[in-house]
């Protein structure tokens, strides 16, 4: 849906838009933490099984956003 430049974004937009920005930073942000606590934990010979639990949170992270994206791609197309 591309705005006008000759009206002001709705309210519902303005939320929608922060939602986008949200998932997206978190999804940036998990990324950068796993690679580095991947190559932190490899480093300090850490035990596999903290691999896993930072893998795990990752992909927590990562369906979150997943879901996220999918309402505000849903509530888009609605309006």
């Amino acid at each position: 849906m591309a705005r006008r430049p000759d009206r002001k974004p709705t309210a519902e937009e303005l939320r929608l838009t922060r939602q986008v920005r949200l998932a997206a930073i978190v999804m940036s942000v998990t990324m950068v933490v796993w690679v580095a606590g991947q190559y932190i934990g490899g480093q300090l010979g850490l035990d596999p099984r903290y691999a896993l639990l930072l893998d795990l949170a990752a992909i927590a992270a990562l369906v979150w956003s997943l879901v996220v994206t999918y309402w505000v791609w849903r509530a888009r197309r609605r309006s």
